[in-house]
Order: C-alpha cells, then sequence, then structure tokens
C-alpha cells in the first residue's frame, strides 16, 4: 500500500516517450514531487497498439515501470493507439487532477515527430491551469569522450555481421543481429557516430565510423533468427 502524500491538491505528470532520457524525465519529476510531498504518474503515449511495440520501446517501457516501483509512482499509465498526445496527456491530466506536467524538450524531440508540430506549444495551449516544465535535454550523449560532439536526430538501426566487424544498415533483414537508434555526427558526411541498443534491460553504445563498428561487441545480439 502507498503511503498517503502530504499535499493531494498537488500532482505531477512526467511524460516520456522514447530513449534514454526518460530515466532523466522521471527521475525530475520524482525531484519535484518528493519536494512538495504530492502524488506522481508517469506516462507514455504511443500510436501504435502495445503489442506491436518493438523489443526497444518494450525495454524501455520495463525500465519505466520499474523505477516508478522504486520512487513510488502512484501509477504508470500506457496509453497506446492513441491519433493525438496531446489530447491522451489531457485527458490523463483531467482524471487525475494533475497540476504540473514534466516534459522533455530539445532540438531532436520525439514528441515533436509524433504531433508534427511544436508539440510544447500545443500542449501549452491545451493545458490551462496547469503548470509545464520543460526540461532541456542535453545533445550530447553520456560515455562519448568527445566533450562537443553533437548528434542528429537519431533513426532506427540494425547491425550484421561484416568480415571481423559489425556494420550499419537502415533495412529489415534476416541477417540483421542487433537493432537500436543510430546517433549521426553533425557535420559529417559519413555514417560516423554512436549506435544505442537495449540488452539484457540496459542500455549500451558502440561507436560507428564509415557504417563499421568500431571495437568489439560485447552484448549479445538482441534480435532472434526466425
Amino acid at each position: 500500500m502507498k503511503k498517503i502524500k502530504g499535499r493531494m491538491d498537488e500532482s505531477i505528470l512526467v511524460c516520456v516517450y522514447y530513449g534514454p532520457n526518460g530515466e532523466r524525465l522521471i527521475r525530475r519529476g520524482h525531484k519535484l514531487a518528493d519536494m512538495l510531498d504530492c502524488p506522481l504518474y508517469i506516462l507514455t503515449v504511443d500510436t501504435r497498439p502495445h503489442d506491436e511495440f518493438d523489443a526497444e520501446k518494450s525495454s524501455y517501457i520495463e525500465r519505466w515501470e520499474e523505477l516508478a516501483d522504486e520512487l513510488d509512482a502512484e501509477e504508470f499509465i500506457i496509453r497506446d493507439s492513441e491519433r493525438s498526445s496531446v489530447r491522451a496527456i489531457k485527458e490523463v491530466a483531467h482524471n487525475h487532477n494533475i497540476t504540473q506536467i514534466v516534459i522533455g524538450q530539445s532540438p531532436q524531440n520525439r514528441w515533436e515527430e509524433i504531433t508534427k508540430g511544436s508539440f510544447s506549444n500545443m500542449l501549452l495551449r491545451a493545458m490551462t491551469f496547469i503548470d509545464i516544465h520543460i526540461v532541456s535535454i542535453d545533445r550530447t550523449l553520456k560515455g562519448v569522450e568527445m566533450d562537443d560532439t553533437s548528434y542528429e536526430k537519431g533513426v532506427r538501426g540494425f547491425l550484421r555481421p561484416d568480415k571481423d566487424s559489425y556494420r550499419l544498415f537502415f533495412t529489415r533483414s534476416k541477417e540483421n543481429l542487433y537493432e537500436g537508434i543510430f546517433y549521426k555526427e553533425t557535420g559529417t558526411d559519413f555514417n560516423n557516430g554512436i549506435f544505442k541498443f537495449i540488452a539484457h534491460g540496459k542500455t549500451c553504445q558502440v561507436h560507428i565510423t564509415e557504417d563499421v563498428v568500431t571495437g568489439k561487441m560485447v552484448e549479445p545480439p538482441n534480435l532472434k533468427k526466425s
């Protein structure tokens, strides 16, 4: 049984979509809820049905659910098959008496891809009398040894065996062994950057130079042979 929060006139909703920044947003929302001693809710919205989520999205959701339990959130909410993210958030906010919403904002914001517009502006117009906290997401990826390196918007990619290494592709194939998100370095004509993927519930990454993985793949493949 969850303990009763001190302030029931305040209620925090964290909206997460896709990628490693979700955990950062959840922890930011928890810090705010802990400071106000009020309930915390976590929401993810997707246009696809839940049973059609790919392995990576499912892994992120599992991690977010674990984090919701760890941080004593009131509820982790999944709204799938939604055509409008803003409408879904508005309904959840109304149903749970939300007073403050936490979202992520960056030039690579996935929410903006879903809504095909400025998500934060649309949300601000729709959410009257609700405070919106827009958390800036770093362009640089943690663990990269180049301080000022920035990356383009992530795209889905795959790794296939290539001689003694693995090569990056962007099409599905039975030969693919890894599925993840490729972040290309800005200012380069070649596919140089970072390939991030989920293995055993944790986020892993390898460097890509001219389509080829540099270094050794330690984690086992995350795609099953059909």
